[in-house]
């Protein structure tokens, strides 16, 4: 069945959840999991707008990675209790759909597990959601967790 199980997380409790239920399956199908968080990229204009001691892009990397990496831990820890081998990634990228497409073929995954918060009317259309475009863009399945 399932091989390689990509399962991107933005740190949100609903994410949370889709990444237990990754790994769950992934332990039933005894496939491995990676993890994926993605960061904003630096840009000057953030910079300003954030509290950032230094206002740096060094300052921001060192910053998003010490973030990204207190998002994946809690799968991390997960994953390695249930027996799942697991691995974590943090990348930066302006289009997190985009991020997790391109991990899941560069990882030559077999399915993305993802959370979907699940706007719908107008919110929904305006918005949108990386869920949404992932669907969209992906060639492999795409397990939606609500």
């Amino acid at each position: 069945m399932y091989k390689h199980i990509l399962i991107p997380t933005d740190g949100s409790k609903l994410s949370e959840k889709a990444i237990r239920e990754g790994i769950d399956l992934a332990r039933t199908v005894h496939a491995e999991v990676t993890l994926l968080t993605a960061s904003a990229p630096f840009h000057a204009l953030l910079a300003q707008a954030a509290t950032l001691p230094s206002h740096t892009a060094t300052e921001y990397a060192r910053l998003a990675e010490k973030n990204a990496a207190d998002r994946l831990k809690p799968g991390e820890d997960y994953a390695r209790s249930h027996g799942v081998p697991v691995r974590t990634e943090h990348v930066f990228s302006e289009f997190p759909h985009e991020a997790i497409v391109d991990a899941a073929r560069r990882d030559h995954c077999d399915l993305v597990c993802m959370a979907s918060r699940g706007r719908r009317g107008l919110a929904g259309l305006l918005l949108g959601s990386e869920t949404h475009k992932v669907l969209t863009h992906s060639k492999i399945p795409v397990l939606v967790c609500r």
